[in-house]
């Protein structure tokens, strides 16, 4: 730390770049274009070269795309296996038992939040909504929980809790991991898990006492009162990850039900991931158990998604089975694209800054010293930096809940983990867990708790609330629960 750092035209480029996309996510725009036109200054800058700089434009989505192609190939095969799973009623048949669950609504607001949660840590929360607001809401609002109580539960347990740990598909910690450049994303993962559930817990009660007053008497008049409303949301801004829509994409009618299967298939397939979530946790406990590192718990998620995907195929009928599991292979890479193709050419010029993979973006020789960009501008302006980990913990939060403002929560976690990494050994802090803390931010923010213009419209829209309402009941709860975590992570780790 204790070398100078001399900054060039390609360091102050890196630094506007940062700027600029911080800038356009605050107005809620999609920031791809800031992303492109930074790497070509700061690449055009660096060689000097106007053919290297466009040249770098598209290594960058390039090295980005290699990176990252294994997140695309788990959400492929989880969304194939899905829509496999739509077509034999098996995705019905697994949340139907909790219906009767119901008794009261406070049960059902327990109930709707375990589900929601559960579903969506294997599925996503996209998916998961429209299932989850079918089924259960209705039963919910019988129960005697108010729509806006619903709209709580499912918001803070699938797109606050189950996707900012996002521990079975792994897509935010690999993003954020690589941005960071850690070697492997299972700390991240481990200490996202760990601050999801203590910020889901803490907002989830308070969330409770915030709509309790609303709870009434179970009784089949609520749900007649209830169903002759109408939808109150229909619009606005999605953010970048458009989740609303991928929503309805994924959420076709079946088309084969089979009772039998379906049923069977309603019980393997949470055996099965339920199964691969022990074996990853478990070598943390019992020693001697193989350790999955790096993609190999994305590999054994996604590969078991291909085989339950050719089985549940096969139990939807013979006919046209070849045809029919390609196709749904085929429309999960479509929705992959679609949920995180804009993440590419951000990851793109953030990894520019990183060491590891400027290189290959820039075009410099194998022996060739590969800027560090980033960590060079933090650490020439060390000085000015606290050293001390609460504010650099509170500073990546807020980054990373600026970040989310536009909707999405994924397109900021390759700043907070490129910030993590290069903050994190400035104040002495473990980078994984800055990773994690940048994550909680981004994704509980834009992942569908925070801004009205997430995901958060689709939980409204079948929950049947204003979502402005949504956001306003969903603020302290969350926000107090990320405070929390914040501190506990600076504390314990």
């Amino acid at each position: 730390m204790g070398q100078t750092v001399t900054l060039t035209t390609a360091h102050w480029l890196y630094l506007v770049g940062v700027i600029a996309i911080v800038v356009t996510m605050i107005r809620r725009e999609n920031v791809v274009v800031p992303a492109i036109v930074a790497t070509l200054a700061v690449a055009w800058a660096w060689s000097g070269s106007g053919v290297q700089a466009i040249t770098s434009v598209f290594a960058g989505s390039m090295v980005a795309a290699k990176e990252l192609f294994n997140i695309f190939l788990v959400i492929a095969f989880m969304t194939a296996l899905l829509n496999s799973l739509k077509a034999i009623r098996a995705d019905v048949k697994m949340v139907e038992p909790f219906r009767a669950v119901m008794t009261n609504g406070t049960i059902a607001y327990v109930v709707l939040a375990l589900v929601t949660y559960f579903i969506s840590l294997f599925f996503w929360p996209t998916p998961a909504v429209p299932l989850v607001g079918a089924i259960l809401i209705p039963a919910a609002i019988a129960a005697g929980l108010s729509p806006m109580g619903a709209a709580v539960a499912v918001a803070i347990a699938g797109q606050g809790m189950a996707l900012s740990s996002d521990y079975v598909i792994k897509v935010a910690p690999g993003i954020s991991a690589k941005a960071a450049g850690l070697p492997d994303l299972s700390t991240v993962a481990d200490r996202g898990l760990v601050l999801s559930l203590i910020t889901g817990v803490i907002a989830l009660v308070l969330g409770y006492f915030a709509i309790r007053k609303e709870i009434v008497a179970p009784g089949a008049e609520l749900l007649v009162r209830w169903e002759r409303g109408a939808s109150l949301e229909g619009g606005g801004h999605a953010g970048s990850f458009d989740k609303s829509a991928l929503a309805e994409a994924t959420s076709a009618p079946a088309t084969g039900s089979d009772d039998k299967w379906g049923r069977v298939f309603s019980v393997v397939t949470p055996i099965v991931f339920i199964g691969i979530v022990v074996f990853m946790v478990l070598p943390r406990f019992v020693k001697g158990m193989p350790d999955l590192k790096g993609g190999d718990a994305a590999a054994l998620v996604g590969g078991a998604a291909a085989l339950l995907l050719l089985f549940a195929s096969l139990a939807a009928g013979s006919a046209k089975y070849f045809d029919r599991t390609a196709d749904h292979i085929t429309d999960g890479l479509v929705f992959a694209f679609k949920a995180m193709g804009s993440v590419l050419p951000i990851a793109g010029f953030f990894f520019v800054g990183a060491p590891d993979t400027a290189g290959a973006i820039l075009g410099l020789p194998g022996g060739a010293k590969a800027p560090s960009l980033l960590f060079e501008l933090i650490q020439a302006g060390q000085g000015w930096i606290p050293a001390n980990q609460f504010f650099v913990a509170f500073g990546t939060l807020i980054v990373g809940m600026i970040t989310g403002i536009d909707g999405s929560g994924f397109s900021g976690l390759p700043l907070t983990g490129a910030l993590s990494g290069a903050l994190g050994k400035t104040v002495g802090m473990d980078p994984a867990t800055l990773c994690a803390v940048g994550q909680m931010g981004a994704v509980w923010t834009g992942g569908g708790t925070l801004v009205a213009w997430s995901s958060l419209i689709a939980v409204t829209g079948f929950a049947r609330v204003p979502v402005l309402d949504a956001v306003r009941v969903l603020f302290l709860p969350v926000v107090a629960g990320l405070i929390a975590s914040t501190v506990l992570a600076v504390l314990i780790w």
